[in-house]
């Protein structure tokens, strides 16, 4: 990852982007985390959700949750737009049931482009990980003629960027 891959993917992104390291990612989420919160485990070292989010959510708990926090696979910088792996866990499904979600990448998980995301993303599908959702922010259409966003999925996104992994 280029300090101008992360300088671009910071400036497309279309929410607050949280630089931070894996020491101070737990202050960093509880500033990004509204409450009730859901979310699937961190794959990062000394780095963990706080208590009040629940990572093994019923239904009717993802349904009435303010946030999902979920790791994101890859950052592609000139979308800004991130990869949630779909497993076990339910992070898709943390990822869009939610009204914020709050994703967290590594800075060496950031790509400059699509080209180089398919490259990576195609190693994932080689390995049998082959269901991603690419998120980049609330959904949008102007189907009716004018421009609605947040009609599913979050209508916020953070992502927090642990500058160290």
């Amino acid at each position: 990852m280029s300090s101008e891959s992360l300088s671009t993917f910071e400036s497309s992104v279309p929410g607050p982007v949280h630089r931070t390291t894996a020491a101070d990612a737990d202050a960093t989420l509880s500033e990004a985390i509204e409450e009730p919160a859901v979310g699937t485990a961190l794959p990062y070292d000394e780095v963990s959700l706080a208590d009040a989010v629940d990572t093994d959510p019923s239904p009717s708990a993802l349904e009435t949750a303010a946030t999902g926090v979920t790791p994101a696979a890859l950052g592609i910088a000139d979308y800004g737009t991130v990869t949630i792996p779909s497993g076990a866990a339910g992070d898709e499904l943390v990822s869009l049931y939610t009204p914020r979600h709050v994703a967290v990448v590594a800075a060496s998980d950031i790509v400059p482009d699509m080209p180089t995301a398919y490259e990576r993303l195609g190693e994932d599908f080689a390995a049998g990980m082959d269901t991603q959702i690419l998120a980049t922010g609330p959904s949008a259409t102007a189907d009716m003629g004018t421009l609605v966003q947040g009609v599913h999925g979050p209508s916020e996104t953070h992502v927090v960027v642990l500058e160290d992994r």
